[in-house]
């Protein structure tokens, strides 16, 4: 038997006035994961564990079936990983954001979800201006990019506040604080200038796109070791699809071969059905195949209801549609933390998630959101999801 995990990432959410007081998961219409509900196994899983920063990193960790306390890794070094960037034991990785600050108020965390081809420019002209043997600058997917410190581990100890938690809030007092943190803020400091000269950030500004004011790191990690492969823990050899770092992080980390496959990107312009069929494909010579979708996740950070349903419908028509036509393989379909759209970043709340196929007897349930799955199982630890794919929920 094949295994598929679809994460729907921060597809989960609260209930809005705008939706009639139904969560994006509610109001999306979705025919396929509704029919796996009924006759599969829903109930929520507490992915976050408490006191856990509510993340993608421990998210994503729980639902590959690793605990995101025990084997946890700065996010920083797993998005390092997914770019080829070998960590030496004095250094710091950390991601950085392309931002853009006015009026003392974080107004884009994304610099205006600026296009992978702008920032790499950006970025270049940061590490002509600002590399050396300390600090480097290396270019990731669109707004997000790595900064490897070296000879400051204590970075990994100070307080850091990720830019998507203060959308159109004040940045005062939420800058790299702590004992260390000026050598954060003076490359913060020096690289505005740098930013206010790019000929790539003008361009951006001529065209009355958002331009970058500042470069925002957070989310800091050092060298990982020790975590067991993921097919010498479940004993399955895996294939993953993501259009973001971290999850293909995860996966050079975990020994998750990476699958490239064209058109799947970070935002609502992913090709769901390409990455739906290489996906399948994939499971000709792979025991299971993760498929990560971004998408519902961005449009929550934006605060944008109806292109969150608009994600989460498509997921449905373009991925689970052609996932529920496969035989002999068993289904995880599920958030990895909630993105409520009023709230514009994550909270470490249970999510729902269906477990369809062979072996799995029917819930009835309702359909496949937050009010119906919660009659389901509860799994917490949030890790223990895998183990209900691979093994069957009466092992």
């Amino acid at each position: 038997m094949k295994h598929v995990v679809l994460i729907c990432d921060g597809a989960a959410g609260w209930p809005l006035p705008e939706l009639g007081g139904m969560t994006t998961l509610e109001a999306a219409q979705t025919p396929h994961l509704d029919a796996m509900a009924a006759a599969g196994l829903v109930g929520m899983a507490q992915t976050v564990p408490p006191g856990t920063e509510p993340s993608s990193s421990a998210a994503c960790t729980s639902i590959l079936g690793y605990d995101p306390v025990r084997d946890a890794v700065g996010r920083g070094a797993i998005e390092a990983a997914s770019m080829g960037i070998t960590l030496a034991p004095d250094e710091v990785a950390l991601r950085v954001n392309l931002v853009a600050i006015r009026d003392g108020l974080m107004a884009s965390y994304s610099c205006g979800h600026i296009t992978t081809e702008e920032s790499r420019a950006i970025v270049a002209d940061l590490q002509m201006a600002l590399g050396d043997e300390t600090s480097t600058f290396h270019p990731g997917v669109a707004y997000r990019h790595i900064l490897v410190v070296r000879g400051h581990t204590g970075l990994t100890d100070l307080g850091y506040t990720p830019p998507h938690d203060i959308s159109d809030k004040p940045v005062d007092g939420e800058y790299p604080r702590g004992e260390g943190a000026w050598v954060l803020l003076d490359l913060m400091e020096r690289a505005r200038p740098v930013l206010a000269a790019s000929a790539a950030n003008r361009a951006r500004a001529a065209r009355g796109e958002v331009a970058a004011t500042d470069i925002w790191p957070f989310w800091p990690g050092v060298a990982a070791g020790g975590l067991v492969p993921f097919s010498e823990k479940w004993g399955l050899g895996a294939a993953m699809t993501s259009g973001v770092d971290l999850l293909n992080g995860l996966a050079v980390l975990l020994g998750i071969d990476r699958l490239d496959i064209e058109g799947v990107t970070d935002g609502h312009d992913n090709d769901y059905a390409a990455q739906a069929e290489g996906a399948i494909a994939a499971l000709g010579d792979h025991d299971l195949v993760v498929v990560h979708v971004e998408s519902p996740d961005e449009e929550g950070h934006a605060g944008d209801a109806a292109g969150k349903v608009a994600a989460i419908e498509a997921i449905d028509r373009e991925i689970a549609a052609r996932l529920r036509e496969l035989r002999d393989v068993r289904i995880l379909a599920m958030p990895d933390h909630p993105t409520p759209v009023a709230l514009k970043t994550h909270v470490g709340e249970a999510v729902p998630f269906v477990l369809w196929g062979p072996g799995v007897p029917p819930s009835g349930a309702a359909g496949f959101n937050e009010t119906a799955c919660s009659a389901g199982m509860p799994v917490d630890p949030g890790h223990e999801v895998m183990r209900l794919l691979v093994h069957g929920p009466g092992a």
